[in-house]
């Protein structure tokens, strides 16, 4: 990653990440694809992501325990989370807010409100 409108995307499903990137390549983001969260330090090169974009019901890449590691990081720790988990999932939630996620929405809302709500997190690169 070399550019500060990079996000971290840690979502495994391919055709939600095309939804995802498609929302934010026009806006001037670059995207860097979570594909192992064994690794993850070494995706984020010199400079961390402006943004991370989660998916807490990801199974593949065991959300929460990396995200547990980005919040214990003290480079990582004040990077803008916006995740996503399904709405009736109270436990996921409530984990995420413990976690200290900046928000987290369902997954419908973030489905129909992608690039707003990162946004409201974070200006956008063009402005």
């Amino acid at each position: 990653m070399t550019t500060t409108n990079t996000l971290l995307v840690a979502v495994s499903d391919i055709f939600f990440y095309t939804k995802i990137r498609d929302a934010f390549r026009p806006q001037g983001y670059t995207l860097e694809r979570l594909r192992n969260t064994d690794d993850w330090m070494s995706q984020m090169g010199d400079q961390p992501p402006k943004a991370i974009i989660a998916n807490m019901n990801d199974d593949r890449l065991d959300v929460p325990e990396w995200l547990r590691q980005v919040k214990a990081n003290a480079r990582t720790q004040d990077i803008p989370i916006l995740a996503f988990a399904n709405h009736e999932e109270i436990t996921t939630w409530k984990l995420a807010k413990d976690l200290g996620i900046t928000k987290i929405v369902s997954r419908n809302e973030f489905s129909a409100r992608t690039l707003a709500l990162l946004e409201e997190l974070i200006p956008s690169p063009t402005s």
